[in-house]
Formats: C-alpha cells, structure tokens, sequence
C-alpha cells in the first residue's frame, strides 16, 4: 500500500512538473513570459554540433551511395545490419560485365581476334570489380563507420543531455515566475485595509515567497550543473572534427589505391590488345583512328595518372596516306613504345626516328620500318611521318 501510495505521488508529481514545463513553454511562445538565454559560448557550442550532424549526415549518404548506386541493395544491407546479420555475397558491375565477356568469348572461340579480345576484356573487368569490392569494404571500415558511430552514438547523448537541459531551464524559468508571482501578491495583500485580512494574507504569501525562493535555488542550481554537462560534451565536437579528418584522409588513400588500380588494369589491356591487335582503332564511322594510350614505361604514374588520357594523339586522314603512298623511304618519329609481337616486327620507343617505306601486298596498317641493321613491320598508327 505504502508503494502504491508513493507511485501516485511521483506520478502526480512527474505530472505537474510535465504541466509546469507546458505552460511555461507556451508562455514563451506567446511572449507572456520570460526566457533564460544560454551563454554565447554554450550556444556556439550547440550550433557547432547541430551543424556536424546535419552534415556528416548527408555526407554519410551520399558516400553509400557513391559506393553502391543500387538503391534496392544498399535497403538489402541496411536490413541485414539491423538484423545483425551478414548480407549475401553479391557480384558487382563489373565482375557480372566481365563473366559476360569471357562467356562470349569462349562461345566465339579463343583462338578467334573478337573472341580472345573479349576474353582479355573480361578478365580485366573482374579485376576491376575486384578492385571495387576492396574500395567499399575499405571505405566501409574505415570511414562510414567512424560517422555512422558519431550520429548513432555521441551525438545521441549529446541531444539526450541537450532536452534535459532545456527540460531544466524551462523548470528554471517556471519557478522564476512563481516567484514573481509570489511577490506580487505578497504586496498586494500588504496594501489591503483589513489589518486581519493584512496579516493573514501577508503571512501566506511571505510562506510562499520563501517556497519560491528555495525552489529558484534549486532549479538554478540543476541547471547549472547541467549546463556544465552539456559545455563538456559539446567541447568534444573539436575532436570529432579532428577523428572524420584522419578517417576522411583514408578514405581519400582508399579511392587512390582504386583509382591506380584500375588506370593500371586498363593500360596492361589496352598493351596486350595492342600486341594481338597492333592496327588502328577506327570508330563506327571510320573517319579517324585513335593512337593508344602510350605505355606506362615511356611516362612517369603519378598524380597526372588519371588525366593522362587528354595525351591521346588523333592521327590525321592525310598523314597516314602519305605514309602508305610515299614512294621510297621516309624518316618517320615514333609517337610510342610499341613491343614486337613476333620476330617479323620492329620493337620502337617513343621520341625515336626510324626509316620506313611501304611494301607491295602488306597490310594498310603497316609498314616495314628500319633502325641500322634492324628492319620490320611496324604499325602505321604508332608513327608520324616527318618532312
């Protein structure tokens, strides 16, 4: 019974207090009322973290996506987290790309030029996706962890310690208002004519003002306390800033690592297309040829690796038929390397100039070419012809 009796009355007073608040609230809405401002400091503070949160909200997002475009996919895994369960291997982009190609090469045959090109392709693919794979476990781990902990974690407990810091000044700014009040009605009751009426009312309010008074100490004193709680929580944020930067700086590694990756998978294949196929790439219309790219021994890989693909040489209609029907020998400069498939062909470095001339019955896209004692065909896309 004596527990039920003290249930209700923390009930009731758990009531009042949520009552208090409302009205207060309202009150200051309505401007009927006066607020307590935080400290300059504080609120700084406060709008600090609110402004790392909506960010690194929206920079966590945006990164899933950026690693997984598939909608579908990434409410698959975000099922399975919650579920504390490992999501399904699933093959990427890429690798299904890939698996394609090497079937449709097989199918044409390898020994066929589409066929085995197709199959080259495709391995390079699967190593792409490969590459892909590691970018996102990599980023995963070490970046949208680390943000996903700071929304799901400190930053919780900083917004728990930030309502019972208002849920505080509002029972602060409750109980100053009480008391104003209190003694307005203490000299009201002062002022009356009846010297008993007087005292009795005065005594009253003069009870109340002292309730009031104690009651003020008592809440400035709470919500000091938890001002300083939340000051000391809010500092944190400046760590928080410097944890994102040394996580974001592996972040920015990871993306390198799969950036030079993948820029080194595609000069391997496009060195090995060139070798099987050492013509011309021409597009569907036939009007220009593309140079490859020029081989990763003839250039430095640094951090121009991945615009180096603005270097690509257009050789000119006119060029490669004044190559192919120039009469005797010309000096030609080689624009790349280019390493001789068989002993019928002429190894070449990029910058060098060679002798070359055309011969009756060869190939269009080749000429037979000389350096000293050495002589054989070379690819005609790979040269420009000089005056």
């Amino acid at each position: 019974m004596n527990i039920m009796d003290f249930n209700v009355k923390k009930l009731a007073a758990d009531a009042g207090t949520f009552l208090s608040r409302a009205v207060q609230f309202t009150e200051e809405k309505l401007g009927q009322a006066e607020k307590t401002e935080l400290d300059a400091h504080l609120e700084n503070l406060l709008s600090k973290a609110e402004c790392t949160k909506i960010w690194t909200e929206k920079i966590m997002k945006q990164t899933e996506v950026l690693l997984q475009p598939n909608p579908n996919a990434r409410i698959e895994e975000f099922v399975y987290e919650k579920l504390d369960r490992k999501a399904p291997s699933r093959i990427n982009n890429p690798e299904l790309l890939g698996q394609y190609m090497i079937d449709a090469g097989t199918e044409f045959g390898p020994g066929t030029a589409y066929g085995n090109a197709l199959i080259k392709c495709g391995e390079t693919q699967k190593r792409i996706g490969t590459a892909d794979r590691e970018l996102i476990q990599t980023s995963a781990l070490n970046f949208l962890t680390p943000l996903r902990n700071f929304i799901e974690g400190d930053y919780k407990t900083i917004a728990k310690e930030r309502k019972l810091l208002q849920n505080k000044r509002l029972d602060l700014d409750a109980a100053k208002t009480r008391l104003k009040k209190a003694k307005a009605a203490e000299t009201r009751a002062s002022q009356l004519n009846s010297a008993r009426l007087e005292g009795d009312n005065v005594m009253i309010w003069a009870e109340e003002v002292t309730k009031s008074e104690q009651e003020l100490r008592i809440t400035q004193s709470e919500f000091d306390r938890q001002a300083e709680i939340t000051r000391l929580l809010l500092e944190g944020i400046s760590s928080t800033h410097a944890h994102h930067l040394r996580c974001l700086n592996d972040f920015v590694e990871a993306q390198m690592t799969y950036y030079a990756q993948c820029y080194q998978y595609m000069l391997d294949l496009q060195k090995q297309l060139g070798r099987c196929f050492p013509s011309s790439y021409h597009s569907n219309n036939n009007q220009t040829s593309v140079a490859p790219v020029p081989s990763a021994s003839s250039n430095v890989i640094g951090s121009s690796a991945l615009t180096s693909t603005s270097s690509l040489v257009i050789t000119s209609p006119s060029n490669l038929t004044d190559l192919k029907e120039c009469s005797g020998s010309r000096r030609a400069r080689v624009l790349y390397d280019y390493d001789a498939a068989n002993s019928t062909e002429l190894s070449l470095l990029a910058d060098e100039v060679i002798t070359v001339f055309s011969v009756v019955g060869m190939d269009s896209d080749w000429l037979m070419g000389e350096r000293g004692n050495q002589k054989g065909r070379v690819p005609i896309t790979y040269l420009e012809l000089l005056n």
